[in-house]
């Protein structure tokens, strides 16, 4: 009695994880649309530089990582749903699947905006940069709005100079630069990336503590209903006994037969 208490307590938790599970998979996924469509991310992709080609490529590669992780965020939470629901033992096991997956790439991701944070900077910084000495060195009417564009965004203009000087940049662009109304461009790209990285790097924190928890429900469930001897019936199913039938011998045969 006291087990079939444990497997109630099971189902009713792995209902409320896989709820929690497909809001996360809705939260990746509207963080990876503003990653992708944002306006901080976009006017950086929009830059038309052959030197951006690197920044594009990875823009591109977070968006369809993460609309891959919030199917399977989904698909994992569907299937503990109606597998919970409907006592299936296939369906545990494939939300077993789908949460260790998931877990996996939660590492990943994890591990990666700790550890390679500075190329995503380094690409968004490096895109200014060739921008900023475009305009300087060259009077093109688009480079010049993409650079208007950029500091318009960010709420910046220009690099401070170490020695406290005012290019001709920041006094065209922004003559309030100079009386320090307005940040550094570098500082406020690398300020806000930073915060976004964070955010990515907590909402994959949750994501690996939900995966593994799901995964230790689904397989206890699994085994609950494998062994078949702990669930809930709605219904009970009784086996009809049939008469067992012995074979009729020679001689009893032949007396039938020669009854009138």
């Amino acid at each position: 009695m006291k087990w079939r208490y444990w497997v109630r307590a099971v189902k009713c938790q792995l209902l409320a994880a896989s709820l929690f599970v497909m809001l996360l998979g809705l939260s990746v996924s509207i963080l990876t649309i503003v990653t992708y469509r944002g306006k901080h991310f976009t006017v950086i992709n929009d830059v038309s530089l052959d030197t951006n080609s690197s920044y594009r490529t990875l823009h591109t590669i977070v968006f369809y990582t993460g609309i891959c992780l919030s199917i399977i965020l989904t698909i994992a939470a569907l299937v503990g749903i109606v597998g919970t629901v409907r006592e299936l033992e296939s369906a545990m096991a494939v939300g077993f699947f789908c949460f260790a997956v998931m877990f996996c790439a939660s590492v990943e991701a994890a591990y990666w905006t700790i550890t390679n944070s500075n190329v995503v900077e380094d690409a968004v910084m490096d895109t200014y940069d060739f921008v900023y000495e475009d305009v300087r060195n060259n009077s093109s009417d688009i480079r010049r709005q993409e650079l208007h564009n950029i500091h318009k965004t960010f709420l910046c203009c220009g690099k401070k100079s170490p020695f406290g000087e005012v290019g001709s940049i920041e006094k065209e662009f922004c003559p309030s630069a100079m009386e320090g109304t307005k940040e550094d461009c570098l500082q406020e790209i690398q300020r806000f990336l930073k915060k976004h990285m964070a955010f990515v790097s907590l909402l994959m924190t949750i994501t690996i503590f939900f995966m593994v928890y799901g995964m230790i429900l689904t397989s206890f469930l699994w085994y609950a209903i494998h062994f078949k001897d702990n669930l809930d019936r709605k219904g009970k199913y009784i086996l009809a006994r049939q008469q067992k039938r012995f074979p009729i011998s020679s001689q009893e045969e032949q007396l039938q037969l020669s009854r009138p």
